[in-house]
């Protein structure tokens, strides 16, 4: 079963993020810092309606929170598989027992510049070089809004108790997230690299959902817990919003961090993919 690969670039302040999605409330405190290769279990932005702890009123109020990625349903006994939990499929999110509950009541945006993904599938293959096979390193590429927009993936959010720490321990509630995955477009890209992959189809079979702002005061919306309807808003965003190009092959090692990893390339690394 396919996933998205799991890296993404936040660079974003919060002060911009909460001119974009109407923050009301969010903590400097929990201020991050620019981050150009997002991986799994590192702590992200998420946007979400939620009434203020100890506050008078029950009314919903759009924050800015800091969550780890990779959820960890609050009935888990450890969160040791927090990992492998980074994307929840659009397709089955509302009834697969780690994320329904979630779906229904805790869903969030997590923003973002941008996703990478690498060449898999059908370009994974052995290419004939000077009579010798050689097999490609596997090339990465970045996808993105073609107007620069912000990337709003559709989220989910859950909390979880450490019941080997007490309750005033600072690490006694972990606070965790996962991306909602669905098919990838199978249309042209809005701008598309010189022989490189004309959809993002061709690139990796699944992608984050980006909801397109019409959407979002819905999905952060907690009274909506009618399965059905919220699937609705799942659907895939209007084709042709995208773009993807190729970028230096450093991203794929998580230790590696900075603006040069999103750098367009002419052309793939490891010479012509498609």
């Amino acid at each position: 079963m396919a996933r998205m690969c799991g890296r993404y670039a936040s660079s974003r302040s919060p002060e911009d993020l909460a001119g974009i999605f109407e923050i009301e409330k969010w903590d400097p405190e929990e201020t991050l810092a620019p981050d150009y290769n997002v991986a799994p279990t590192k702590d992200v932005y998420a946007v979400l309606d939620r009434p203020l702890k100890d506050a008078d009123s029950p009314r919903p109020v759009r924050q800015l929170r800091k969550l780890k990625w990779g959820l960890v349903p609050s009935w888990a006994k450890t969160p040791e598989g927090a990992a492998r939990m980074i994307n929840a499929r659009a397709e089955t999110v509302h009834e697969k027992p780690s994320y329904r509950r979630a779906f229904t009541t805790r869903r969030c945006i997590l923003p973002a510049d941008g996703y990478f993904e690498w060449v898999t599938g059908k370009q994974e293959r052995d290419l004939e070089v000077e009579g010798k096979k050689k097999r490609p390193r596997k090339q990465p590429y970045f996808v993105l809004p073609a107007d620069g927009s912000v990337f709003a993936m559709a989220g989910l959010y859950e909390f979880w108790r450490d019941r080997t720490l007490p309750d005033d321990h600072p690490r006694a509630w972990w606070a965790t997230c996962s991306v909602i995955t669905t098919e990838a477009e199978t249309s042209p890209l809005a701008v598309a690299p010189a022989d490189g992959p004309r959809a993002l189809a061709d690139i990796h079979p699944r992608m984050p959902l980006m909801l397109t702002p019409d959407r979002w005061d819905a999905w952060l919306d907690p009274a909506r817990t009618d399965p059905e309807g919220l699937r609705e808003l799942l659907a895939p965003p209007p084709a042709g919003l995208m773009r993807a190009y190729p970028v230096p092959t450093d991203v794929s090692n998580v230790r590696n961090n900075g603006p040069e990893l999103l750098k367009e390339l002419a052309a793939p690394e490891e010479g012509t993919l498609f």
